[in-house]
């Protein structure tokens, strides 16, 4: 069975925005920030109903035809400064909440102010140019409102739109807090199917490794385990903000609501779980790599070594009769202490039998020890 080969992945790294020493509730928009485009979505028990627009005009517009509904405005890119700050105008928008909008490197956190709360999350995800993302999602809530930002066009909550028209369970009635739980709790659920997909890439690795190992093992290993580090770094704070909503004393996180995110909770934990775990599994994966490959050169060094050892008195043997001292001097006078076996009748041969003697005594006494049965 071929074993498909873990794709190389990058990861997209988002450029904090702002200067040293810039004043708190600066708002900077990216270069490449998009245009924004604008979903509202005005619900009650009896109907929902959509517009669309890329400005303030639109959401207005909707207030004003729908006002015995709750609002979903969703904002997919963050390219327009002027948005921004109206928005912050109309709702009565710290600036320093904008400031957090606006930027892309926030950690999941939850705050609480007189009239509203925000929110931020971390959406993880696969680009088309086989990116790891690490993308910000945030979240403002207020009486019959929640306005969530996303800095890329992708609609990652269809599941959510499915629901909030199909009418069934508390979508329509649990107000806006009940939105940011689903909101939240499906990021929540794309962390599962990431961390899904990074389990069947580990058993991949581990069939492989039994299989047929290669060096191509240890940098999947690796790369896998720089995925679960960012995964942390996101899941950890996520839950830390799930408990701040539990704990929350803001009229606006009911108690109905606060019961679905203990589930969400939960689900943190799992996460968390999932993480170490597949972070230990990562790290036995490369060790049990490169005890294969120590081993393995061990091996191949007490072949080698066997090898030698035969070898070694042959050598010896050959080199003391390639030295070729005469036994006779030119007068035909025999010279003390020199080889006699020179002029053995054959002496070649004798010497050829001795040495192939000797390299099967050796061999004998290393299959005696058991060292070919290891081989």
């Amino acid at each position: 069975m071929t074993i498909p080969s873990i794709p190389r992945l990058r990861f997209k790294v988002n450029k904090r925005l702002g200067e040293v020493g810039d004043a708190p509730g600066m708002i900077r928009i990216a270069d490449d920030a998009l245009k924004p485009k604008i979903s509202v979505f005005s619900y009650n028990e009896h109907e929902v109903q959509c517009a669309e627009g890329h400005d303030l005009a639109v959401i207005l517009k909707q207030f004003e035809e729908c006002k015995c509904h709750c609002h979903w405005i969703k904002i997919n890119g963050l390219g327009d400064l002027q948005l921004i700050e109206e928005i912050g105008t109309h709702l009565n928008v710290d600036t320093l909440v904008l400031e957090d909008i606006s930027s892309n490197h926030q950690r999941p956190k939850f705050e609480e102010y007189d009239e509203y709360v925000f929110a931020v999350s971390r959406i993880i995800f696969i680009n088309k140019e086989n990116e790891i993302v690490n993308s910000q999602f945030s979240a403002i809530v207020k009486k019959d409102l929640i306005i969530t930002f996303e800095d890329d066009y992708s609609d990652r909550f269809d599941v959510i739109k499915t629901r909030l028209n199909a009418g069934k369970g508390a979508i329509r009635t649990a107000g806006p807090a009940y939105m940011l739980y689903a909101l939240t709790d499906t990021i929540i659920d794309q962390y599962f199917v990431k961390l899904a997909h990074i389990g069947d890439s580990l058993d991949e690795l581990e069939d492989k490794l039994y299989d047929k190992a290669d060096k191509t093992i240890m940098y999947n290993a690796q790369h896998l385990k720089r995925s679960l580090i960012m995964m942390r770094r996101v899941a950890w704070p996520e839950r830390d903000k799930v408990n701040d909503m539990i704990r929350s004393d803001s009229p606006l996180i009911t108690p109905e609501v606060k019961n679905y995110l203990r589930d969400a909770y939960d689900h943190c934990i799992q996460i968390m779980d999932l993480i170490e775990s597949y972070k230990e599994i990562t790290s036995s994966v490369i060790d049990l790599y490169l005890s294969m490959v120590s081993n393995r050169m061990n091996e191949i060094m007490k072949v080698l070594t066997i090898i030698s050892v035969i070898f070694i008195p042959l050598t010896f043997i050959a080199g003391i009769y390639g030295m070729n001292f005469s036994h006779q001097d030119e007068h035909g006078r025999t010279i003390p202490d020199n080889m006699p076996e020179l002029y053995w009748p054959h002496g070649y041969v004798y010497a050829l039998v001795l040495m192939f003697a000797i390299a099967l005594v050796q061999v004998y006494v290393f299959w005696k020890k058991g060292w070919f049965n290891r081989l």
